[in-house]
């Protein structure tokens, strides 16, 4: 079971696959498996080296209860931790969700490691869409999701709610995200269900941008668990379109 080491830290991942390095990381509550039951992992390893994260405080990742452990800078370092701990000197990185406000601090902090960066399910210029009574908090977000999907939070236990705390309260970290990725030298995909509340804002950043945008069937988590396949065939048509880089420093 293979792990890098940052900041002390533990950060599990799973590879497979061979050829140019695709980093997949998960949003909130869910592990770098999910990757794999949606086929969006065995997808791309058809032809590139496939990397899947478990963030921490998530799957097999170390959980730390201070806050301080979940800032975007530190957790963006992670992905380069395994980046670093397979080799590769650049890679192309997919997250979804809380996993797509990670990958805009990799542009953010490291954009000198990445070929590529794809954003699916993230708002990357305002964040969390609100909830009925105004900012989604923590408690109200984890009742929703016990309440309409509860599979993602069967496994969470008491000592585990701290550090997912820490993470949901670190998304409001947005400052320099459109700098990031508008500065990028790499190719930009934004990548979101029609059924997602982040679908039309970032349908027209990417088009004002000229970024190009995968546009799905399904909502927030559909694109993954229903429309995978669907999701998987448009990120590859992206990463296919990219030259293929050295994949070894």
């Amino acid at each position: 079971m293979p792990f890098a080491m940052h900041r002390g830290q533990r950060i599990h991942y799973t590879v497979e696959g061979s050829g140019p390095l695709v980093v997949l990381q998960h949003g909130l509550l869910l592990d770098a498996a999910s990757w794999k039951t949606s086929g969006i992992a065995d997808a791309l390893a058809t032809d590139f080296r496939v990397a899947c994260i478990d963030s921490l405080g998530h799957g097999f990742s170390d959980k730390p209860v201070e806050p301080q452990f979940y800032e975007q800078e530190q957790r963006a370092g992670d992905i380069v931790a395994v980046i670093d701990d397979l080799g590769y000197a650049r890679a192309h990185l997919v997250g979804h969700s809380m996993g797509g406000w990670l990958s805009v601090g990799v542009a953010k902090y490291y954009p000198e490691r990445l070929l590529s960066l794809a954003v699916g399910g993230w708002d990357l210029l305002d964040g969390l869409a609100p909830g009925p009574k105004g900012p989604l908090s923590f408690d109200f977000f984890m009742r929703f999701t016990n309440r309409v999907a509860p599979a993602p939070t069967r496994w969470v236990t008491p000592e585990a709610l701290p550090g997912l705390r820490a993470c949901f309260d670190a998304l409001d970290q947005l400052s320099g995200a459109r700098e990031a990725v508008l500065n990028a030298a790499f190719p930009v995909l934004l990548w979101d269900g029609r059924d997602d509340p982040s679908h039309a804002a970032m349908k027209t950043f990417a088009a004002d941008a000229g970024f190009s945008f995968l546009s799905t069937d399904g909502d927030h988590l559909g694109v993954l668990f229903r429309y995978g396949f669907e999701s998987a065939e448009g990120i590859l048509a992206f990463l296919r379109a990219e030259p293929v880089a050295t994949t070894v420093p």
